[in-house]
């Protein structure tokens, strides 16, 4: 026989039994493996949540050093940053009101729900599916009514919340 021959004959690709078993595996590996990546939402929004608190927080801890350091001998009754105002309270302790420029002031107004209400600012991932979750995922502000002590920034979210 010619070795010619043999190199015309000879194989050139994948049959297609090969293919489909190729396509079948990677079928078999896809459905075993997207559910646990379509369950990473609610994981991503409460770290998304948990970087709003740290942003929030350090706002609200500059601003206080911003009320410290003030020198003209009168407190300060409002903050301004970037042409955005907030109000401190009315404590005259440093700490900034639960108010929606609080929160464009920590650069969270534009990717988060904000709402202020009854003296708490509450704060919800825009990607939120449902509307029930909002009641969920949420991080709280509240300024203390007391002078002297701190706010709370409140998370108590879990991934399973954020979904």
């Amino acid at each position: 026989m010619n070795k010619s021959n043999m190199k015309r004959n000879a194989q050139a690709g994948f049959t297609l039994i090969e293919l489909i078993v190729v396509i079948v595996i990677l079928g078999i590996l896809a459905a075993t493996a997207l559910p646990k990546f379509s369950s990473l939402g609610g994981d991503a929004r409460l770290a998304s949540l948990q970087a709003a608190k740290g942003a929030l927080s350090s706002t609200v801890a500059m601003a206080k050093g911003k009320y410290l350091v003030n020198g003209t001998g009168t407190p300060l009754t409002t903050l301004t940053v970037e042409g955005v105002t907030a109000q401190y309270t009315t404590l005259a302790d440093g700490y900034l009101r639960a108010t929606a420029p609080t929160a464009a002031l920590a650069g969270l107004a534009a990717d988060y729900h904000v709402v202020a209400a009854a003296g708490t600012l509450s704060i919800y991932p825009m990607s939120l599916r449902s509307q029930a979750a909002t009641t969920r995922c949420v991080l709280r502000y509240t300024p203390s009514t007391v002078k002297g002590v701190a706010p709370a920034f409140t998370l108590t979210a879990t991934a399973a919340d954020c979904e």
